[in-house]
């Protein structure tokens, strides 16, 4: 009797056990579905709406919550249920990134190239005047590039949503000209706005942008008014120009194939750790701050890409360079060179 007992209440865990995992299945790939359908919307508002509250009943069903009977019997609900999921994962990864979007004027070029050794023309340099209101007048330009004059990078973080969240900019410098901003960014659309949740669910294209600083940073300081905060990084002068080449890689690549931007996997600073490992002999460590994107100048300033004579706060008060910019605001002088000027002033040397 002990044995049969043993073996029966083992069985009952056992069926507890796979009952509360297919549970946990059933709600977390529910949300996911119908979150999904909320964002993509493929059967228009109404219908992908009324999918949602059907799908939802159904999966309360099969969980016995709220909902009590079946559809037909339960082992055929679960087989339908499953075959409908699966049915529902062959939908959302066959949705392809496009390339011929009605995109909005902001990203509607994308960034190419003619490279001759060390000699690089750039297609497509963004350099918008914009306006209080946030409007702007257009206008894309060609840029030469000589790498072997990059005298410095900076990594900008712009803090929109709190200190957790930032957008994270690469800005080049050189001897011989003004610096130049690259920004990955979500290739939005006419009349769209940024989602982040939508940007779990294949809701945008990935786009980079070259810029000159008075467009790309300005924009964000001074008409947006974001929080932003420069930091000039130290990089040795050969990975300054594999970044650099880095970036045009993924030109390359952008051109030739639309990508998914993901909040969470592939954004402005995943994608540039990305890069930035690809040039490093080392491993850069995997760090929580990667995803916490407010809080990667902390971690560039313990892999030591800051300059360490200063203290992270001492950090802070000097790379925030709203006050400076909005005394640009009030100088005769309006040229683009005297911007990246005037927001590096009084910044810490990498050294």
């Amino acid at each position: 009797m002990h044995n049969i007992g043993s073996r029966e209440f083992f069985i009952a865990l056992g069926v507890g056990l796979l009952h509360s995992l297919f549970t946990l299945f059933v709600v977390l790939s529910s949300v996911w579905f119908c979150l999904a359908l909320w964002i993509q919307q493929p059967l228009g508002t109404f219908f992908s709406r009324l999918s949602i509250i059907l799908w939802s009943l159904f999966a309360l069903s099969l969980i016995g919550v709220y909902v009590s009977g079946h559809l037909v019997s339960r082992r055929t609900d679960i087989i339908i249920y499953c075959v409908a999921f699966a049915c529902a994962l062959v939908w959302y990864f066959s949705l392809e990134a496009r390339q011929d979007r009605d995109w909005n004027p902001e990203v509607a070029e994308q960034l190419s190239y003619e490279k001759n050794g060390d000699l690089v023309k750039l297609h497509n340099v963004r350099n918008f005047d914009w306006h209080a209101d946030g409007s702007y007048d257009i206008h894309w330009e060609d840029r030469s590039i000589d790498l072997n004059k990059i005298t410095g990078i900076n990594v900008i973080t712009s803090y929109w949503m709190g200190p957790q969240i930032a957008h994270t900019l690469v800005s080049f410098d050189f001897a011989d000209q003004k610096p130049l901003v690259f920004s990955i960014e979500i290739r939005k659309e006419k009349g769209e706005d940024f989602s982040a949740i939508g940007g779990f669910f294949r809701k945008y294209e990935l786009s980079l942008v070259a810029s000159d600083e008075k467009d790309l940073i300005y924009t964000r300081s001074n008409v947006r008014h974001e929080q932003v905060y420069l930091f000039p990084i130290r990089m040795p002068a050969a990975e300054r120009k594999a970044l650099f080449i880095e970036y045009l890689h993924k030109a390359d690549e952008l051109r030739a194939e639309a990508k998914w931007y993901n909040t969470l996997t592939s954004n402005c600073t995943t994608l540039v750790f990305d890069m930035v490992q690809a040039i490093n002999p080392q491993r850069l460590p995997k760090d929580y701050r990667l995803l916490a994107s407010g809080y990667l100048p902390n971690y560039l300033y313990d892999l030591k890409a800051l300059n360490q004579n200063y203290s992270m706060k001492e950090w802070y008060r000097l790379a925030h360079i709203n006050p400076r910019a909005e005394q640009y605001e009030q100088q005769p002088n309006q040229s683009s060179e005297y911007f990246s000027d005037i927001i590096r002033t009084g910044l810490p040397k990498t050294e």
